[in-house]
């Protein structure tokens, strides 16, 4: 496990460095001191004001999709869920949406991703109300289906009813997911929501551990299960507004990246959390560094990316790995 922290660790500190040599204007070890020292000052504005905002977000977001998607996995006991089971991605883009349909994105900036976290928290009240009293995780699935589905035609919605067809592309093209031209000061609108939200989830990393004996087995070891569910839902909201908020829709991190780290671990959904969130990190960085470095005529979306990756790669690794759940 240890060894496994350390590994990552390494990994996202070798990603974020590669992250900042890739670009359309490559940046050798000479530009870099040269830029660290003031004696290069297109390097220095290229690496500080362009590049390290943009691999700050991912790491980030990354961390904020892993850990999510690792924490689901394990309250839910269903290896196919995700941070977008519950509603709090589609909640948090038709946030944005309102946004950028209405013009508050172009009014004020920070109207963006304050309507994004508003948009997952009303899925998460909308989520509670449907789901009620009770505890099954099987309600939860069914009211996060329900919700997902609600602002996915919220979306559509606002797409169809779009005023202009530049508004509609604006839209089209913020689904997609992207972290172009972020700035530090998207890196501090996602970082307490970020950090609020991981840290809610890795505080109930036992009581993950006592669900997989089931509802009745974790009541049995004194969790208090309302209380569990609050917190985790609460970090899926918080965590996954912030990081929609500043990228867009990404999908299928969340997904992939606890089945890559799961069988370096004991399989217990607590060891997998720290590990999910670093592999995350790592994984969108490199995502990024890939966009920026394969030559298009127009920068590929990020969330296209991970898309066409996560797909095979998910599917391979799972007809591989089926039998062990």
């Amino acid at each position: 496990m240890t060894r496994l922290v350390w590994f990552l660790l390494f990994g996202c500190v070798l990603a974020a460095a590669v992250s900042l040599a890739v670009g359309p204007v490559p940046l050798g070890v000479d530009r870099f001191v040269a830029a660290f020292a003031g004696r290069d000052e297109v390097a220095a504005t290229i690496l500080f004001q362009l590049r390290l905002p943009r691999t700050v977000v991912a790491l980030l977001v990354g961390a904020m999709l892993g850990v999510g998607g690792a924490a689901l996995q394990g309250y839910l006991r269903n290896p196919l869920a995700e941070p977008a089971v519950l509603g709090a991605s589609n909640g948090a883009a038709l946030g944005a949406v309102v946004a950028l349909y209405f013009g508050l994105a172009a009014v004020q900036p920070l109207a963006l991703p304050i309507l994004a976290v508003v948009g997952a928290m009303l899925a998460l009240l909308l989520l509670f109300a449907l789901a009620g009293r009770g505890e099954s995780a099987l309600t939860l699935i069914l009211g996060g289906i329900a919700v997902s589905m609600l602002a996915g035609a919220g979306i559509s919605l606002a797409l169809n009813l779009s005023p202009n067809p530049f508004a509609a592309m604006e839209i089209a093209t913020w689904l997609m997911g992207s972290l172009a031209d972020r700035s530090m000061a998207h890196v501090w609108i996602a970082l307490p929501c970020v950090a609020t939200g991981t840290a809610l989830l890795l505080y109930d990393g036992r009581a993950l551990d006592a669900l997989t004996l089931g509802e009745d087995g974790a009541r049995a070891l004194g969790v208090d299960l309302r209380r569990v569910r609050a917190r985790v839902l609460l970090g899926i909201a918080i965590g996954v507004g912030g990081a929609v908020a500043v990228s867009g829709s990404i999908g299928f991190v969340g997904l992939i990246v606890p089945h890559f780290v799961r069988p370096w671990t004991d399989r217990s959904p607590s060891a997998t959390l720290v590990p999910s969130a670093l592999a995350g990190a790592m994984l969108l960085v490199l995502a990024d560094a890939a966009v920026r470095a394969i030559p298009t005529p127009t920068e590929l979306k990020l969330g296209v990316v991970t898309a066409m990756l996560g797909v095979p790669v998910f599917l391979i690794h799972l007809l591989r790995a089926r039998r062990q759940w």
